[in-house]
């Protein structure tokens, strides 16, 4: 299983720094990174719009030690509501949050991560647009969660994040399918242990199936972030089975991956919703990304070999 020693790997610096300098590494960055300033990601956004498509966008960035780095990732997110406004694209853009890259896990963390996202939620709302909070592994989950009710009690279209591997994700998705929810339902892209997650790749996916199920019959808006072919039909019929409109959910991949089926499913009448990372700080959501599907690592190792 080469994904449990990808994620590991994730955060070792010794890897970063080899990754880093590999002869073949900005090829593949360059497939999953749409570029590293608001200037290089605004021409993507304005594209995925004239293809029909929306787009939530990730300033990337995990590994924050002190406040003023969770600061400047506030700023960095306001910079980018500021020039969704500018250019009249509030309405197809929304953004995800790492609660990590406010300060979640800096001393008073909880209060401090609060503090930082909620300017940025409330600039989002502005320009009419949203946040949702992204899951990161399971240890920040409670905090996460706690932020998001707080939110919702002045920006009540703040999403969240809930990922199938956890064994506790069935509850929270009951709980928060509620009127009103904005709930993106994902695998899960970090190396857990078997004491509270799936390991088994066909338990994780009926897990994904059972979740989608909770989410589709329930009164909130269900994001459907996958890939697999498979789970995109389960879920377009679990849809139909609870008379959902095609409004009334919606899919989103990544930026980089099946761009074809960005725009087919775009094309049958689907809310398609490209999510779509930038910045310089690349390297964890890089290596989450090799993790994910062995191509893609074969992709990097080939473009090594090839450039070196």
């Amino acid at each position: 299983m080469l994904g449990p020693v990808i994620l590991a790997a994730s955060r070792s610096d010794k890897m970063r720094r080899f990754v880093s300098a590999a002869p073949g590494t900005k090829q593949v960055v360059d497939r999953f990174i749409a570029g590293e300033t608001v200037d290089q990601v605004v021409p993507i956004v304005e594209d995925a719009a004239d293809k029909g498509l929306e787009v939530t966008l990730d300033v990337v960035g995990e590994d924050i030690t002190t406040p003023a780095q969770a600061e400047a990732a506030r700023d960095a997110y306001l910079e980018l509501v500021e020039r969704l406004k500018d250019l009249g694209l509030g309405t197809r853009a929304e953004m995800s949050v790492k609660l990590s890259m406010f300060g979640q896990a800096l001393e008073g963390g909880h209060e401090l991560a609060l503090a930082n996202v909620r300017p940025v939620v409330e600039a989002a709302a502005a320009i009419g647009t949203t946040v949702t909070l992204d899951a990161e592994d399971h240890t920040t989950l409670d905090s996460m969660f706690a932020i998001h009710e707080e939110l919702r009690k002045d920006f009540p279209e703040t999403g969240c994040v809930i990922q199938s591997y956890l064994f506790r994700t069935e509850d929270d998705a009951r709980r928060l399918a509620a009127a009103g929810s904005r709930v993106r339902i994902v695998k899960g892209a970090y190396k857990e242990p078997a004491s509270v997650a799936y390991q088994d790749k066909a338990e994780i996916d009926k897990a994904y199936v059972r979740i989608t199920r909770i989410l589709m019959e329930g009164e909130g808006y269900p994001m459907i972030g996958s890939h697999d072919p498979r789970l995109i039909a389960i879920a377009q019929e679990l849809g139909r089975q609870a008379g959902r409109k095609l409004d009334e959910y919606e899919f989103q991949m990544l930026y980089g991956i099946r761009s074809d089926e960005h725009v087919r499913l775009a094309a049958e009448g689907h809310r398609m919703r490209v999510y779509t990372a930038y910045g310089t700080d690349w390297y964890g959501y890089f290596m989450r990304r090799l993790a994910e599907k062995p191509a893609n690592l074969l992709f990097f190792g080939r473009s090594i070999l090839t450039k070196g």
